[in-house]
């Protein structure tokens, strides 16, 4: 079997699998049962809960630009960390000291998956704010079966989470119950006055979780590249940067309804997502694309051992074949693969040797080269 397609190959496989995961997806179609913008500029005084970890500091430095006026609400981790930014100290788990007798236009929670947590400040915040925007999550949709997938897809509930709401610790749920969960919550203190934001894999520079990281560094270390599946599996993710303008937009355009913040709006075969990783560095990489039955016969996993990709089995079949004409309705914007990539490499290796080592998803060099040999040899 060949290791690589020449770029003739690789235009024909990128361009029918382009088309094909564009099919079903009708050009103006609803995102949602709000997905409305009430009033322009209406978001000028902007309070973020958290602020200094991963999304936050995009936001932050997002709403800044738009020209809002920015409070942020923490424990007081990393102080100083923003010029020009009020920095509130207290406690999600009930101190909300700090908050009271203040006003804002709209906060933005995205620190915590606790409903318990959400009720509690959604209903201190209840007369002080405009609009309640929640960070949510793809996860919280209870089945991605649907193409095109949609906010009127259900999300989760006890019963389709298979979860005893009567016995059911509130502080342990099931992440994906959990965030659906809050979102009842936020959409039940603020009847429409809220903005339910489902992000899918958050990548770019200053992830920790080096979901999306895994690929740039592995392509450019260059060599024989395991791929998996046949590389027309589609990817839908997003640019922590892309996220944090759309939240910084919404807030100022009191944007309200669900919108699902993942991209392109068009699905990105797995091969053009390799390719255009490899079009950034000057490695010699070759990809060896191997079937997921071969992958999932030696436990490697999709979104673990093979981080971003997720092949559309049944009952996964819209997970990357999000219908997003809503969301850029409303703005939401793409910045380039190449762009993410080179971003995501200079942040890589601004962090320390052992940290640069420590790379947490994704095949250990050992285990990607035995399996590669296998595969081979099968051939």
């Amino acid at each position: 079997m060949s290791t690589d397609s020449n770029r003739r190959d690789f235009l024909k496989v990128t361009a029918a699998a382009g088309a094909a995961l564009g099919l079903g997806i009708p050009a103006a179609a609803c995102s949602g049962p709000a997905g409305t913008t009430q009033a322009s500029g209406s978001g000028g005084r902007l309070l973020i809960l958290g602020g200094t970890g991963f999304i936050g500091p995009y936001q932050v430095r997002s709403a800044l630009d738009q020209g809002l006026e920015v409070t942020i609400f923490n424990r007081g981790s990393r102080p100083g960390m923003f010029d020009g930014v009020e920095e509130l100290v207290g406690d999600r788990n009930g101190d909300f000291e700090s908050l009271r007798g203040r006003t804002w236009d709209v906060v933005i929670d995205n620190s915590t998956s606790r409903p318990d947590w959400v009720t509690s400040i959604a209903e201190f915040l209840r007369d002080s704010v405009e609009y309640f925007y929640y960070v949510s999550s793809r996860s919280a949709y209870s089945s991605h079966s649907t193409v095109p997938m949609t906010s009127e897809v259900p999300s989760y509930t006890y019963e389709t989470a298979g979860v005893d709401r009567a016995t059911a610790d509130i502080t342990q749920l099931p992440y994906g119950l959990a965030k659906a969960e809050s979102e009842r919550e936020v959409m039940r203190i603020f009847p429409d006055r809220y903005g339910i934001f489902r992000p899918g894999l958050i990548i770019g520079p200053d992830d920790p979780t080096d979901r999306f990281t895994y690929w740039p560094v592995r392509i450019h270390r260059g060599g024989e590249v395991l791929s998996p599946g046949d590389g027309t599996d589609p990817v839908q993710i997003i640019d922590v940067r892309d996220l944090g303008d759309f939240m910084a937009l919404s807030s100022d355009q009191g944007h309200t309804g669900i919108f699902n913040l993942i991209g392109p709006a068009t699905p990105r075969p797995m091969a053009e997502l390799l390719y255009g990783i490899r079009a950034v560095t000057t490695a010699e990489t070759t990809f060896t694309w191997v079937p997921r039955e071969f992958l999932a016969e030696r436990g490697v996993r999709p979104y673990a051992e093979m981080p971003v990709w997720r092949p559309p089995t049944p009952g996964s079949e819209g997970f990357a074949r999000f219908d997003l004409s809503n969301e850029v309705a409303h703005g939401l914007t793409f910045r380039s693969l190449a762009d993410t990539t080179q971003a995501t490499l200079d942040f890589h290796f601004s962090r320390t040797p052992e940290r640069q080592a420590e790379m947490r998803p994704g095949l250990p060099a050992e285990r990607e080269a035995e399996i590669l040999r296998e595969w081979h040899a099968s051939q």
